[in-house]
């Protein structure tokens, strides 16, 4: 009879580990991704706004030198992160790629123009920045027009300052409820040895004796929940490297580190935290109140 209580504490005990280490796992795991995205939305929102093009629209009288001039000195200049020069011809051809039909079967001529498309670097992606840039290929007597979608550069910029804000206040947020999620797992772990503590107690144990095995386990299951997490988030982000290399996700391998320390660490100091005080709750707790 006593072997089948026993039997059944220990199944018991176990569910109730198992339970605390899914929990700092899943919470350490959800926490660690939403780290991942902080560090690197500035490489997402740097990545879309790269994708802006600026086109340079040449003269048809633009002479051979002029252009690869022009083309020189925006490569050089700081605000660039590549140019691509696209002839008319070449352009006729995107445009009958894209459309599936000639049109300069039915216009007789090539109506098109040789163009500079321009990438900018992140930075410079900005409603004041394009228009400095384009006041000065404009000051070019061989360039007619210069074209950017100027409604877009503004709604990228409105979105990523308001993204930022959300992904720190969204941070802060899932931060409060990891701690109190696993702090409250572990208090249930400690909860079911309330009578354990107390036997101590009575027998003459300090509190610093009793609270160090319970302490010592929990740091255990933190550490062992902490490697679940690291590992589920190594997974994701070699995935995410895989499917988008442009990001560069690994280029500052020590942030990544960094992370992946601070997650383990968080994972050990919450656990501790929260059983010293649940079980410091059950030491002060008179016999009669572990019933309720």
């Amino acid at each position: 009879m006593s072997s089948s209580f026993e039997k059944h504490q220990k199944r018991k005990l176990v569910s109730s580990y198992f339970s605390v280490v899914l929990s700092i796992a899943l919470v350490l795991f959800l926490l660690g991704l939403l780290g991942l995205l902080v560090l690197n939305a500035k490489k997402v929102s740097d990545h879309f706004k790269e994708q802006v093009v600026v086109t340079i629209y040449l003269k048809d009288s633009a002479k051979d030198v002029e252009k690869k001039q022009l083309e020189k000195s925006l490569a050089m200049s700081d605000y660039v992160k590549s140019t691509e020069y696209v002839s008319k011809e070449q352009a006729a051809e995107f445009m009958k790629a894209e459309n599936g039909e000639d049109f300069m079967d039915f216009v007789g001529y090539n109506p098109l123009q040789n163009s500079i498309d321009v990438h900018l670097k992140a930075d410079f992606v900005t409603s004041e920045q394009l228009e400095k840039i384009s006041a000065e290929a404009l000051s070019k007597n061989f360039v007619d027009e210069v074209s950017y979608d100027n409604d877009l550069v503004n709604l990228m910029n409105d979105n990523v300052k308001k993204i930022s804000f959300w992904v720190l206040f969204i941070s802060a947020i899932f931060t409060l409820i990891a701690v109190l999620l696993i702090n409250s797992s572990i208090r249930l772990a400690v909860y079911s040895k309330r009578f354990t503590i107390k036997t101590m107690q009575m027998v003459g144990a300090t509190k610093q004796f009793i609270r160090r095995p319970f302490v010592w386990k929990s740091i255990k299951l933190g550490i062992i929940g902490a490697v679940l997490a690291l590992i589920g988030m190594a997974f994701v982000l070699y995935y995410l490297n895989r499917t988008f290399p442009e990001l560069g996700l690994l280029n500052k391998p020590f942030l990544v580190v960094l992370l992946f320390v601070f997650v383990f660490g968080l994972g050990i100091i919450i656990t501790w935290i929260s059983t010293h005080f649940a079980t410091q709750r059950f030491l002060n707790l008179k016999t009669d109140q572990l019933y309720y």
